[in-house]
């Protein structure tokens, strides 16, 4: 007979577990239904930001996260009346929008209960947030819930982040056992100093862990996606992903619209810091950074991204080029009333060459570019692949995902262009990767679509299953607590200190001019060579407009006149020093052609560094071998020291080109142990070396510059030394330091069979408007004495020194 079951013996024990069963049951459940109480508070809920994204971020929020535990309350604020802010804030939540998999019915129903947990409030002085707290409190309680947390999303300019920040700190933390999350958008400072005063201050009202600063390319899916994707193929790319493989890295972001409507944003933050300094440098730190062993791990991937950041190379002023668009100097004056003199030196433009030190990348160039009034609007990084094969067969013959003669690359699409949507994608002939098929699925080549060269049917292509906005994706990553999305403290403070110099470097760099647009033509290709960038053709030289037109910089490139009766050329700087350095190496190559030498005199001082800087580096086709270089003037210090012209040929020029070191002649003021000595002779002894090596002493071509003063070469006003007379070569007084010069002597400037003048800056206007209208005083202004006497006389000016 068998034994009766215990729970027969025992009714009560039945009654017990079931009991208990439920109880579980009734606990799992309300565990789900009370995780707490969310508040969010949108400050800035009126401006375009948050009418474009962030309304309808939070309600994609509320859409994921609705019945999975937590409540909610929305609470928009601004400066904006109560009134129109109600008035607002209707019109925006009535047209948020629900994911296509989303019945009608129902999102009208989940929009309606969004729009019943939302509402406006005028929130300004600590009144205004403790009325807040109390109100979140009182629902709190009234509701039977407890608080998990609020979230403070800072849509509002910078300069109003401290008292934000002092009120909500003072006056509006949530209680013991909750989060604060308070969430920051750019501009996070202007340069190094501003960044640090901002993080200084805003880490005296909230901790580290409590500040998610948005780069909302942080969001972007296509680059949301580079991480999981190197560490999903490390199989693949543990071997590629360096210095051995990678010929070079391309971070692109392309615009169509200009700056219009946002000019005075524009003018102080320009393209560099809108983009590079942010979106663009971040892209690079997860290209480059060392994959973490765990990608899920937000603090290891901060923590390797700031060892990234410390192995940039610095920037130097060579690292860049800066374009402007030709209309936005005129939408600034009319934006911001500026006068019609005013044309502002704001880059629109800029291609920005970077390099990494460490291993893995040496030499590897990393090219960041961004624009607004280009040819089309799309964003990818593309990873370029070194490529050794050469293929007997022709190309017809070659298999896409066989050849090794086809490009291999690896693309990160990030939208618009000519996909229109994000995507990853790998070349055939590199391997099949793998992404997770929850989010993202393979798609087919669209037939006769082309992308960098090839047919999109080279690539393996992935699109995601479902697109999302950047925004909809932060604001849930902000909930969630997932930091790897944003950017800390420590890793903006090391991207300003990345950036800073350069910007400090191009404070007055004139940016090259461009059209916009289509027709901007190849006008904007750069190339680069070692850790310099520049552009790839020259701009085209445009004659003045006719009678009756009042030229403006942005008519023309390379402006040909007469200035005191002599040529005049006008450019950008950049155009400038490139067309002067052509009209040398073009006179050098005659002159060699003619009498099998070339004799160049050469100015010191700032205004020729760049000049110089261009010949060492662009004219491989210059005679040096056949170029004898003199000095119009030096400083009386040793050669050796930091002011002497010689020392600033040598460091500019020099050493950069191979020029016989018995063709350079730097003037003797350094003799016997001491500096320009009467009795030592210094200025006969160069003035005979002039007579026995250059054919009736006329140089083939001087190169001056002008004063603020009329002074030229180290001949001064109201000093008649090396005015007139015989001498060829004087000794001068200077009325700055150091005071003691040498000098060619005016006579024997103007025995020159070419003489160039390189005028350059804003400070030289009031000479050049000034002597543009004196004759023949070389007393009072040297330079007017400038006439050679068979020769030729040619002005080189920027439009800063020409036209203000």
């Amino acid at each position: 007979m068998l034994a009766e079951p215990h729970f027969n013996r025992h009714p009560g024990f039945w009654k017990m577990l079931t009991v208990a069963v439920f109880m579980a049951l009734l606990g799992c459940l309300q565990a789900q239904e009370h995780q707490g109480h969310v508040s969010i508070i949108l400050l800035g809920a009126t401006g375009d930001l948050a009418k474009k994204y962030l309304w309808q971020g939070l309600f994609q929020l509320y859409l994921d996260e609705a019945g999975k535990g937590h409540s909610f309350s929305f609470h928009g604020s601004a400066l904006t009346t109560t009134e129109k802010g109600q008035e607002f804030m209707a019109k925006v939540l009535e047209s948020l929008s629900c994911p296509k998999d989303v019945a009608p019915p129902r999102c009208a129903e989940l929009k309606d209960q969004f729009q019943q947990l939302s509402q406006y409030r005028h929130l300004k002085t600590s009144e205004d947030y403790l009325a807040l707290n109390k109100d979140i409190e009182a629902r709190v309680q009234r509701e039977g819930l407890w608080e998990a947390g609020r979230i403070f999303y800072f849509s509002v300019p910078p300069f109003a982040y401290a008292d934000i920040a002092r009120n909500i700190n003072s006056s509006c933390r949530p209680g013991p056992g909750a989060w604060l999350r308070v969430v920051l958008e750019k501009p996070f400072g202007h340069d190094l100093l501003s960044a640090q005063q901002l993080a200084t201050e805003l880490g005296s009202f909230f901790q580290e862990e409590e500040m998610y600063r948005v780069d909302h390319y942080l969001g972007k899916q296509a680059v949301a996606q580079i991480l999981p994707f190197r560490d999903q193929n490390r199989k693949f790319l543990d071997g590629l992903w360096n210095r051995h493989y990678v010929e070079r890295v391309e971070i692109i972001m392309k615009e169509t619209v200009d700056a219009e409507g946002r000019t005075s944003f524009y003018e102080k933050y320009g393209v560099i810091r809108d983009v590079l300094q942010n979106h663009l440098t971040e892209i690079l730190t997860l290209v480059a950074m060392e994959l973490p062993h765990n990608v899920s791990s937000w603090e290891a991937v901060l923590q390797h991204k700031l060892q990234a950041f410390q192995a940039l190379r610095g920037l130097q002023k060579g690292s860049a080029v800066l374009g402007q668009y030709q209309a936005y100097s005129e939408q600034v004056r009319r934006e911001l009333q500026k006068p019609d003199s005013f044309h502002s030196l704001t880059p629109t433009f800029a291609g920005i060459l970077a390099h990494m030190d460490n291993l893995r990348w040496e030499g590897v160039p990393f090219i960041l570019m961004s624009g607004k009034a280009l040819d089309e609007r799309v964003g990818y990084v593309r990873i370029l692949f070194k490529n050794r094969a050469y293929c007997a067969q022709s190309e017809k013959h070659w298999v896409t995902d066989q050849s090794q003669c086809l490009p291999r690359q690896i693309i990160f699409y990030i939208g618009h262009g000519e996909l229109g949507s994000p995507a990853v994608l790998v070349s055939r002939n590199l391997f099949r990767p793998s992404l997770p098929s929850k989010s993202w699925k393979e798609v087919e080549g669209q037939p006769g679509l082309r992308l960098f060269g090839r047919p999109l049917s080279d690539y393996y292509v992935y699109s995601p299953v479902r697109e999302q906005d950047a925004y909809s994706i932060l604001i849930s990553h902000i909930f969630h607590r997932r930091k790897g999305s944003f950017i800390t403290t420590e890793n903006l403070l090391a991207s300003w200190v990345f950036w800073t110099p350069l910007l400090d470097s191009l404070v007055h760099e004139v940016p090259r001019i461009y059209p916009g647009g289509a027709e901007n033509g190849h006008l904007l290709d750069f190339e680069f060579s070692g850790n310099q960038l520049s552009f790839s053709q020259q701009q085209l030289e445009q004659l003045v407009p006719g009678p009756g037109s009042v030229p403006k910089p942005s008519d023309f490139q390379v402006l040909r006149a007469k200035y005191r009766e002599s040529p005049l050329i006008s450019a950008w700087p950049e155009e400038l020093i490139a067309k002067l350095a052509n009209d040398i190496e073009a006179t050098a190559v005659q002159a060699v052609r003619r009498f099998g030498k070339f004799h160049l005199a050469l100015s010191g001082g700032s205004s020729p560094i760049d000049l110089f800087q261009q010949l060492a580096m662009g004219h491989y086709g210059f005679p040096w071998a056949h170029t004898h270089l003199w000095l119009v003037d030096e400083r009386c210090v040793p050669l050796w020291d930091p002011e002497s012209n010689f020392q600033g040929l040598q460091a500019h020029l020099l050493q950069h080109v191979r020029v016989p070191y018995y063709n350079i002649h730097p003037m003797p003021v350094h003799l016997h142990q001491r500096l320009c000595a009467e009795e030592d002779q210094g200025a006969q002894i160069y003035a005979e070396e002039i007579s026995a090596l250059v054919t009736n002493s006329s140089f083939d071509l001087v190169l001056l510059g002008m004063g603020p003063d009329g002074h030229t070469a180290s001949l001064f006003p109201q000093s008649p030394t090396g005015l007139d007379g015989e001498q060829l070569v004087v000794l001068t007084k200077s009325p700055f330091r150091p005071y003691d010069r040498m000098s060619l002597s005016l006579p024997l400037i103007n025995r020159a069979r070419k003489v160039a003048v390189l005028v350059m800056g804003r400070m030289k206007r009031e000479i050049t408007t000034l002597v543009s209208r004196v004759g023949y005083e070389p007393k009072k202004w040297p330079i007017s004495g400038v006439l050679p006497a068979s020769g030729q006389l040619v002005w080189y000016m920027d439009y800063e020194a020409f036209l203000g």
